[in-house]
C-alpha cells in the first residue's frame, strides 16, 4: 500500500525586516535567500523546497510590501503579491518588537481583500516581553480572520519546528511537485548573482546597496569540475563604483571573496568568481535589467 504523501505551497508574507529570509533559510536547512539588516534585501520570490516526513513543502519568500516608488520597487511588491496569490496558507510574519505598524496594517489590508487562509507568525519573540505577545496577537486579530498563531525566533530557530509541523499536516494531499533532493528552483546564475548583491548589502552602507545589482554575465563548466562564474555589479552612479571598488580594489576582492566561499558551498564544488563594476544609471528603471534579477518589467 502506497503512503500518502502531501504537498503544496506556503508564502511568506510581511512588511520589510520582518526575517522572512531568514525563517526561510531557517525552514529549509540551507542559505537559499539572501540575509542583510537591512530592509528591502529581498528583490524577487524565492523558492525553498523541503521534506516533512511524507510532505514536501514549498516555501516562497517574497519581497517586504512596501509603498513602491521606482518601477523597481513596483516590481518587487508585485512579485510579492503574486507569490502569496497562489499559495495553499499564506504565513502573515510580523516583527513582534515593531508590533502592529502601518507596513503591517497595509499587509493585513490586501490580504482580507483576497480572503487567503492566513496562519500569523510572531517573530524575534526572544527580543520582547512575553507578556506584550497576546496583546498583539489580539490587535492583529480584530483586523484579519487568523487561522493558527505561532511565536518563533527565526534567529535562534525556537518554535520553527512546531510550525513545520503544522505545515506538512495541512497541506493538501497531493504527488510531489519537485525532486526530493532539490532545495530551490532558483538557477545557479541567479544564485551566484544574489551571493555577490548580499555582500554588497554586508559591506557598504546608506543608498549603495540600494542603487547596486548584480548579473551573473557567463557561467562557464571547467573539465575539472569547477565553474567560472563572471559577475557584473551595475550601480546607479560614479561615487557608488568607487565606493564598491574601495581602496586599492580592497573591497571588491573582499566581496568576491565572501561570495565565493558561499557559492562554493551550495554549489559543492570548487568556483572562480570574478567581479566588474560598472556605472549605469537609472538601471532601476530598465526592463532588461529587472528580468535579469527574475522579476516582471511589465509593472
Amino acid at each position: 500500500m502506497t503512503q500518502e504523501t502531501r504537498c503544496g505551497f506556503a508564502a511568506l508574507v510581511g512588511a520589510p525586516n520582518a526575517g522572512k529570509s531568514t525563517l526561510l533559510n531557517r525552514m529549509a536547512g540551507a542559505k537559499l535567500s539572501i540575509v542583510s539588516p537591512k530592509a528591502q534585501t529581498t528583490r524577487f520570490r524565492v523558492l525553498g523546497i523541503l521534506m516533512r516526513g511524507t510532505t514536501q513543502i514549498l516555501l516562497v519568500d517574497t519581497p517586504g510590501i512596501f509603498q513602491p516608488r521606482r518601477k523597481l520597487d513596483r516590481a518587487m511588491v508585485a512579485a510579492a503579491w503574486a507569490g502569496s496569490d497562489d499559495a495553499d496558507v499564506t504565513l502573515l510574519l510580523v516583527d513582534s518588537k515593531a508590533g502592529l505598524n502601518d507596513g503591517v496594517r497595509a499587509v493585513i489590508e490586501r490580504l482580507t481583500a483576497v480572503k487567503r487562509r492566513v496562519w500569523l507568525i510572531l517573530n524575534k519573540t526572544d527580543l520582547v516581553m512575553a507578556q506584550s505577545l497576546l496583546p498583539l496577537t489580539a490587535e492583529i486579530s480584530k483586523l484579519i480572520e487568523i487561522e493558527h498563531v505561532f511565536m518563533i525566533s527565526a534567529r535562534s530557530g525556537n518554535g520553527v519546528n512546531d510550525l513545520l509541523d503544522r505545515l506538512a499536516a495541512n497541506l493538501p494531499v497531493g504527488p510531489y511537485l519537485y525532486p526530493e533532493d532539490d532545495l530551490t528552483d532558483l538557477p545557479d546564475r541567479l544564485l551566484a548573482a544574489e551571493l555577490v548583491r548580499e555582500q554588497v548589502f554586508l559591506q557598504t552602507h546608506e543608498e549603495v546597496p540600494y542603487a547596486a545589482t548584480a548579473e551573473t554575465e557567463s557561467f562557464a563548466e571547467r573539465p575539472d569540475g569547477s565553474v567560472r562564474i563572471d559577475v557584473t555589479i551595475y550601480v546607479a552612479r560614479a561615487s557608488h563604483k568607487a565606493i564598491l571598488i574601495g581602496e586599492r580594489g580592497q573591497r571588491i576582492r573582499e566581496i568576491g571573496q565572501k561570495a565565493r566561499v558561499q557559492l562554493s558551498g551550495l554549489l559543492d564544488r570548487p568556483c572562480h568568481l570574478f567581479l566588474n563594476v560598472k556605472e549605469r544609471s537609472g538601471w532601476d528603471e530598465e526592463r532588461a535589467r529587472l528580468r535579469a534579477i527574475g522579476l516582471d518589467d511589465n509593472v
